[in-house]
């Protein structure tokens, strides 16, 4: 094991890996295999690796055990942070407090998720991404890089309210592709779209696909005008 600094009932499983300079806190539980790399910091009761329990009537495949965490290089996780088995983490990652990333969910470098966010089963978030304090990214969604989450967004993936079993065939996450923005307290309808640079206002509902470079206000939300050209991710 290379130099890692450990606090104080600490539970490391088997077959984990510790790059150098890794500092891990007081009650940490980081399960077996996982993967730690260079420099990242592991607040005080995290927990990393863990499987997922499933509910006796969840849609979610019965996975026995599923491949251990990777967590990448210069990655911070937060205090009572949970990272489930299966889930990575690219390099330089900033994890805040009490947010949950759930199995099967890949994290670009550099991006940030933010205090208390919970990203569902199954997402892929780009690169230099800021998923800001509370939002909630659902299952089977897709953000592209330099995506902005405000808080307390809501995205949503079923439009059966779980109760017809037809719903089993329509589950679809959100998609927010390259410099996609969405205000405070905005809902994003199931399987929507939101194209590149497009813009949603604070408290919108999303019922369409948004276009790209375009600002959409309201709920149901309308386009409102044009990303100002000095605003557009190609500008920067």
């Amino acid at each position: 094991m290379k130099p890692v600094r450990v606090g104080e009932n600490v539970v490391i499983g088997e077959n984990v890996t510790f790059g150098e300079n890794v500092v891990v806190g007081h009650n940490v539980i980081i399960y077996d295999g996982v993967q730690i790399g260079d420099g990242v910091m592991v607040q005080d009761n995290a927990v990393i690796g863990k499987q997922p329990a499933r509910a006796k009537n969840s849609i979610l495949p019965d996975v026995k055990k599923l491949p251990p965490t990777i967590i990448g290089a210069g990655t911070t996780i937060g205090t009572s942070s949970i990272i489930y088995a299966n889930a990575e983490l690219g390099e330089d990652v900033f994890v805040a407090d009490l947010a949950t990333i759930r199995e099967r969910v890949t994290i670009g470098e550099k991006t940030i998720v933010g205090r208390g966010v919970a990203v569902e089963n199954d997402c892929k978030v780009g690169q230099k991404c800021k998923l800001e304090t509370n939002c909630y990214i659902t299952a089977y969604s897709e953000l592209g890089d330099f995506v902005f989450v405000a808080p307390y967004v809501v995205t949503t993936n079923d439009n059966y309210l779980a109760r017809s079993t037809e719903r089993y065939d329509h589950f679809k996450g959100v998609t927010i592709k390259d410099g996609g923005r969405i205000g405070a307290n905005a809902t994003i309808l199931p399987g929507k779209v939101i194209h590149e640079d497009g813009t949603v206002a604070a408290a919108s509902v999303v019922t369409k696909d948004v276009e790209a470079e375009t600002i959409v206000v309201g709920s149901p939300a309308k386009s409102l005008r044009k990303v100002p050209e000095s605003q557009l991710l190609r500008n920067q």
